[in-house]
């Protein structure tokens, strides 16, 4: 067997984020299900969740809420146009996550809301959403997928002695 020759490993200088020893003492507070979809709505970025070839995956999105649905513009050839299209009427479970944590203080909320994911098929509501909903992608984004959430969790993180 040839000998392979080592990686260099980081040095903790090369970490750009601090490093904290003992980090101060958190709590955690579980978020009513209309606060966590407000704090959802009051950010433009999250993560679908979904499945492809039998394994989770995660895609990176912006988003708008419209009545309490989750919309997302993608793109013809996305793998979840084509697991929503297989999935029929009824469309396919899904998660969403979207969170705000500072790196430095680790004080911020998490978000996760699980329900079916459909594509969007008519057309004025399609027009009305790429209106609603600016893509930051250089892609077409010609697709709509709205996901109705029937379950929404979450958590806020906050100091252990109240302080935020």
């Amino acid at each position: 067997m040839a000998h392979q020759p080592r990686r260099p490993t980081a040095s903790r200088s090369d970490n750009p984020w601090p490093v904290s020893t003992a980090p101060a003492p958190r709590r955690t507070i579980e978020l009513a299900p209309d606060e966590a979809l407000r704090l959802l709505g009051s950010i433009p970025i999250g993560r679908i969740i979904f499945t492809r070839h039998a394994l989770p995956t995660a895609r990176p999105v912006n988003h708008v809420l419209d009545a309490g649905d989750i919309i997302i513009r993608t793109h013809e050839g996305a793998a979840l146009v084509s697991s929503a299209q297989q999935g029929g009427p009824q469309g396919i479970v899904v998660a969403y996550e979207a969170d705000d944590i500072d790196i430095e203080s680790r004080l911020g909320w998490s978000v996760v809301a699980t329900g079916y994911c459909r594509l969007v098929t008519d057309p004025a509501q399609v027009a009305r959403y790429q209106t609603m909903l600016h893509t930051w992608s250089d892609q077409h984004m010609d697709q709509v997928v709205r996901i109705h959430p029937d379950l929404v969790t979450g958590i806020r993180l906050v100091a252990a002695d109240g302080a935020t």
